[in-house]
């Protein structure tokens, strides 16, 4: 990974000379491919390489930060003079130290070598072809607001004194294609995203028919009471406001006094079909590691099971503050990053009925499957939100009509309890983010008239 390993030994030889206790270097290196379509033509098309190292050290029992993108012999005395500064800052020693390592390590791999060897040209004309067969499918389809392929490619490494060497690859593939539908004077778009490893696995007239299919379904809309609705969150809905309120079962934010789980391990907190888990080599995610980072090795994990909350997302420094193991959550957002908590590949775990199943259930109600709005609609402190939808009337077990422009309000932590079953159709955003539909007691539905 950290092609210069002479760099590595040199500054962390260098370090230990200038008086840090303790140092760690985080390399990362990471490449992106994007490309945007429009009308048959490329729109815009990007390769990007960016990457660097981030260098931390104890001195004087502080944790001194540095960076560089520059991986040379100069920036040695650079890293080493900005982390002195940057410990000398600090008001007191927060307890942080470098990690040893753990004992061992998952080997799971994230990186395709078949994907990252297919040549642009073929990416290109893949997304040309998916326009062509989206605008081609129905007459009512006029024009695509977003028809993107894009692709990356990451590598990162961590080293310290204390003899810990790491490394790890990833890649992917997203494509994101959006529609729009007119009839008569009304227009409604429609999109779908495909993530994944295998360029190959990749159908154009199945993706086609999914952007299609999505666009035109929301033509004819009409209003309904404003009401409360029992409501079925489609899993792509569900998906994004877990994503939303993700930051309540962060230590760091219970710490804080920034969320309302504090002190709630152990308790009910969602209904008992609701159960939450974090698995970093979920091959649906593109997101996958097998060590956090701080070095530590990453694990499956429940995190609400059958409603009970069972633990929070921990990196070494909040583990240490509330007496109890890391979870493996730190995240460093890149080599210039400082540390934070956040989760991997978070997700609802799935039950086993289908969509349909669920929809079939209500006698008078709503299918929600998309939300916008939710930075400025949801307050993950005090779990209140209320967010712009789009979705489908349900009568008699049937959808029976698109619903016009819907607000849906809520509060989280009751609307956690308010799930009563779990669909089987578990699907992830880009994100790292996922959920099968879900059938909701009820939620306030306002409706434009």
């Amino acid at each position: 990974m950290l092609k210069n390993n002479e760099f590595q030994s040199k500054l962390l030889a260098e370090a230990k000379n200038a008086g840090f206790s303790e140092a760690e270097i985080y390399y990362e290196k990471s490449s992106s491919f994007h490309c945007t379509i429009f009308e048959g033509a490329i729109d815009s098309y990007e390769t990007a390489e960016e990457g660097g190292i981030g260098f931390r050290g104890l001195y004087n029992g502080k944790m001194g930060y540095a960076y560089t993108e520059k991986v040379d012999d100069d920036s040695i005395a650079f890293l080493i003079h900005q982390a002195k500064e940057n410990a000398s800052i600090l008001d007191e020693d927060d307890g942080t130290t470098i990690f040893e390592g753990s004992e061992q390590y998952n080997t799971h791999s994230f990186y395709n070598e078949a994907l990252a060897n297919v040549p642009n040209e073929e990416k290109i004309a893949l997304i040309q072809s998916i326009e062509k067969k989206v605008l081609a499918y129905d007459p009512r389809i006029v024009t695509l607001n977003y028809c993107v392929i894009q692709d990356f490619s990451t590598e990162r490494a961590i080293a310290n004194d204390k003899g810990l060497s790491i490394d790890e690859k990833r890649n992917g593939l997203v494509v994101f294609v959006s529609a729009v539908a007119k009839d008569g004077e009304e227009m409604k778009t429609g999109s779908a995203v495909k993530m994944t490893r295998d360029f190959n696995s990749i159908d154009a007239d199945v993706f086609t028919k999914e952007v299609a299919e999505e666009a035109l379904s929301h033509l004819g809309e009409q209003s309904i009471p404003t009401k409360k609705y029992p409501v079925v969150m489609r899993h792509d809905a569900s998906a994004s406001l877990l994503s939303t309120f993700s930051p309540i079962y962060s230590a760091e934010n219970t710490q804080k006094d920034q969320s309302l789980l504090k002190g709630k391990v152990g308790q009910t907190i969602a209904s008992s079909a609701y159960t939450l888990v974090d698995d970093p080599s979920h091959p649906d995610s593109l997101r996958g590691t097998n060590f956090d980072g701080e070095g530590v090795a990453t694990k499956k994990q429940t995190i609400v099971s059958e409603g009970k909350l069972e633990t929070l997302f921990h990196n070494r420094k909040t583990a240490q503050k509330d007496g109890v193991e890391t979870t493996g959550h730190a995240r460093k957002s890149s080599y210039k990053g400082t540390l934070s908590v956040a989760p991997i590949n978070l997700y609802i775990a799935p039950g086993l009925k289908s969509k349909e199943d669920l929809i079939a259930s209500i006698q008078d109600g709503v299918l929600i499957t998309g939300l916008a709005g939710l930075h400025s609609g949801a307050n993950t402190i005090s779990g209140d939100f209320s967010v712009a939808a789009t979705g489908f009337h349900i009568q008699d077990g049937q959808i029976t009509a698109p619903v016009k422009q819907m607000t849906i309000a809520g509060n989280y932590f009751d609307y956690l309890k308010q799930i009563e079953e779990v669909g089987a159709d578990l699907e992830f955003s880009p994100g790292g983010y996922g959920s099968p539909s879900l059938l909701v007691k009820e939620l306030s539905v306002t409706v434009d008239h």
